[in-house]
């Protein structure tokens, strides 16, 4: 009985994910706030609060890729990152840099790659933000949840959408 109510639940977070992933006005709302007069760290506080209620999202960090090194610039949730400066070599951030595509791990407790940032986080998704004219990596959205397997399809394309947006945080 348990596992059925489970299964409703998070159908039901999925769907309601999806219709928030198509909400066009999500990239109107990127536009705004990347063309605001702030600065670029509340610009990018901004963004992954955003992203983070349209996905549903319980923690969103906005990462810097600067030359061997990952910065965490701004983040959702009541907590900064556990490791908030590390080198690309390492993580599934580094992963994902040294890739230049889009890691998505179903249960860290199971990748030897991930450098634990909650203790309870289960399943995490890493995507580029790419130069949209050299294609270097210029920053990273990471997205983590306390459920295993918890990002969908769905979820990459919506969260790749808003990384080919947030290049412009690097002008």
């Amino acid at each position: 009985m348990a596992i059925t109510a489970r299964i409703i639940v998070q159908r039901i977070d999925q769907a309601a994910r999806i219709v928030q992933h198509n909400d066009p006005q999500i990239l109107d709302q990127i536009c705004c706030v990347l063309e605001s007069s702030n600065d670029r760290t509340v610009k990018a506080q901004s963004l992954a609060e955003l992203i983070g209620r349209s996905g549903g999202y319980r923690w969103v960090g906005i990462y810097d890729v600067a030359g061997d090194e990952i910065a965490a610039i701004a983040w959702t949730g009541p907590d900064a990152p556990a490791v908030p400066r590390f080198p690309v070599s390492q993580g599934l951030c580094g992963a994902a840099v040294r890739s230049g595509a889009t890691v998505v791990v179903g249960d860290v407790t199971e990748d030897p790659r991930y450098l634990t940032t909650f203790g309870s986080t289960r399943s995490e998704i890493i995507v580029p933000m790419l130069h949209p004219v050299t294609g270097a990596i210029l920053g990273l959205i990471d997205v983590e949840s306390e459920r295993v397997h918890a990002f969908t399809q769905d979820d990459r394309a919506f969260l790749e959408k808003c990384a080919s947006s947030l290049s412009r945080l690097w002008d």
